[in-house]
């Protein structure tokens, strides 16, 4: 790419502009202009369309931001949101709120028990990553303690699905399977505003992001309070984790590839540039996903879990041989 940041930038802005256009207008049913100002063509357009394709925009930036932040703080470009078992603790943390509370159908009582479950789930295997990172000084280590973590969780999950009745668990299910696709105008309201407060904030970070980067002891010799860093890292990974994947559900490899990519296509660890590449590339990857899922069928929508990973992995693989270092 080109070594202007704000160059990059634009392109990648190019690259979502076109995207956010087709995704509104072509898909199973061909919109355009003069059609969306009155019926049918209006309620797909301004009731399924535009709230699905902000979504795609606001949760794969999100995820992308989440992960480059996990992958500064333990500076281990294979941690991540799924990888690490935050993801899992959100999901096992909405599993229970949805078997116990699945007969709740008020908007806010609903919505944000689930939100509240999501982050409060993620914010704890965080915490308890975080723990095990300070024990060990061995990414392996750390990695290998997600992992098995993520399991513990996933067993724990299915034991809730096994003993739950069948109305809750097809509705956990569907919202298990990863989605874009059903959120309204109201939720994206809320997921607008957490999510780009929370990367605002992650700008202000950068400067204390680069020293980390580097090593603690340099951070810390640089007058940076690394023990409040560190917990501005979790809050606000586990609140973006949360947030997302309470309204779309778990989705994977967005959070774990795309700051890789990012890192490897722009060349650079600078991490102000970093979080503004990896927020536009990740919406980009997210949306084009989303947009691949609308034109394959006519009838039902695939799982954005499955393009995420399909399309994303052999690209990362790819670039991942052809680069000889991550950093």
């Amino acid at each position: 790419m080109a070594k202007s940041p704000l160059i990059n930038c634009f392109v990648l802005l190019g690259g979502l502009v076109v995207l956010f256009y087709l995704n509104l207008f072509y898909g199973s049913t061909v919109l355009t202009w003069s059609e969306v100002s009155s019926g049918t063509a209006r309620t797909i357009f301004f009731d399924i369309r535009l709230p699905k394709s902000i979504t795609a925009i606001l949760a794969g930036g999100g995820l992308a931001v989440a992960g480059l932040l996990m992958q500064t703080l333990f500076r281990n470009p294979l941690a991540g949101p799924y990888v690490l078992g935050v993801s899992s603790g959100a999901g096992l943390a909405v599993a229970i709120a949805m078997m116990l509370f699945g007969g709740i159908t008020d908007y806010l009582a609903g919505k944000s028990l689930i939100s509240f479950a999501a982050i409060s789930g993620a914010l704890l295997v965080m915490l308890f990553v975080l723990f095990i990172s300070k024990r060990s000084k061995s990414n392996i280590t750390v990695l290998l303690v997600g992992v098995m973590f993520s399991q513990i969780l996933g067993a724990a999950q299915g034991i809730i699905e096994y003993v739950s009745n069948p109305a809750s668990l097809k509705s956990f299910i569907v919202w298990g399977m990863g989605s874009v696709s059903n959120t309204t105008m109201s939720d994206v309201k809320i997921v607008i505003i957490v999510v780009l407060l929370l990367v605002v904030c992650t700008l202000f970070l950068s400067k204390s992001l680069n020293a980390l980067l580097l090593n603690e002891a340099y951070a810390q010799n640089l007058g940076i309070n690394v023990n409040r860093l560190r917990i501005l890292i979790i809050v606000i990974t586990a609140c973006l984790t949360g947030i997302i994947t309470a309204f779309c559900g778990p989705i994977a490899f967005v959070g774990l590839s795309v700051p890789i990519a990012s890192r490897l296509i722009f060349k650079t660890s600078h991490q102000l540039h970093q979080i503004i590449y990896s927020f536009l590339l990740g919406a980009f990857t997210l949306l084009l996903c989303d947009c691949i899922c609308q034109w394959l069928s006519s009838n039902y929508l695939l799982p954005i879990n499955t393009l995420t990973t399909l399309i994303g992995s052999p690209v990362v693989i790819y670039l991942l041989f052809k680069s000889k270092t991550l950093s």
